[in-house]
C-alpha cells in the first residue's frame, strides 16, 4: 500500500484545505478504485446539485479534520 500521508500538519490553512481536498479525493479512490467507473459516473454527480453539496461537505468535514489537527493554525 503507498503510505501517502504522513502527517495532518500543515504550514497554513491554506496548505490545510488542499490535505482536506487531497484526503477527499483519496476517499473516493479507495472506495471506487476504477477509474474507468468513476470517469463514467462523473455526469451523472457532476451536475446535480445534492451530489456537489455532499461532496462540499465530506471537504469540509476533512478540513475541520486537520485544522484541528494543526490547532487551528494559532500562534
Amino acid at each position: 500500500m503507498d503510505s501517502w500521508l504522513t502527517t495532518l500538519k500543515t504550514d497554513t490553512p491554506q496548505d490545510g484545505f488542499e490535505l482536506a481536498l487531497k484526503l477527499s479525493r483519496k476517499g473516493v479512490g479507495y472506495t471506487q478504485p476504477d477509474a474507468d467507473v468513476r470517469t463514467r459516473l462523473r455526469p451523472e454527480y457532476a451536475e446535480n446539485a445534492d451530489s456537489l453539496t455532499m461532496a462540499s461537505q465530506v471537504v469540509a468535514i476533512n478540513f475541520q479534520t486537520v485544522a484541528a489537527a494543526n490547532d487551528y493554525w494559532r500562534s
